[in-house]
């Protein structure tokens, strides 16, 4: 059976012997790591999606890609992340939006927070498109 305590030779006290110091301090991150990553996860996202299915107004969607940065700066003072902005969207049962946004923040309160500092953007969105904007409960578990 493997010797797990010693006695050190400057002051006489049990300690870990060195060849077990590296195993137990990753066994113990590790744990520390499951423990954090666990808290970080029982929380689900919130997901604020926005598909636009039509362009009635060329220049209007031109001034409202224009806007393109600002959102992004908005998206990031929520503690928001873009997991899709894109024009590039295949269909696969039905018509594919020409553009879609996915856009994840931790809580509903952040996303709606974001959706409200957007007011004048949805405004020239469904003034010069056909399209819409929601939000969905994400979930914390993979099944």
């Amino acid at each position: 059976m493997a010797e797990y305590v010693g006695t050190s030779a400057v002051n006489g006290r049990e300690t870990v012997k060195g060849q077990y110091a590296l195993p137990l301090a990753v066994a113990i991150g590790l744990g520390f790591g499951a423990v954090g990553l666990h808290a970080r996860t029982t929380t689900p996202p919130v997901y604020l999606v926005v598909e636009i299915d039509e362009i009635t107004d060329a220049n209007g969607f031109e001034a409202l890609r224009q806007t393109a940065d600002a959102t992004a700066v908005e998206v990031q003072f929520e503690d928001g992340r873009y997991f899709a902005r894109t024009e590039k969207v295949t269909a696969l049962d039905g018509s594919a939006p020409k553009f879609f946004a996915l856009i994840a923040f931790d809580s509903m309160t952040r996303a709606k927070a974001f959706n409200d500092s957007m007011k004048n953007n949805t405004a020239l969105r469904a003034k010069v498109t056909k399209s819409r904007s929601f939000i969905v409960d994400g979930t914390s578990h993979w099944h």
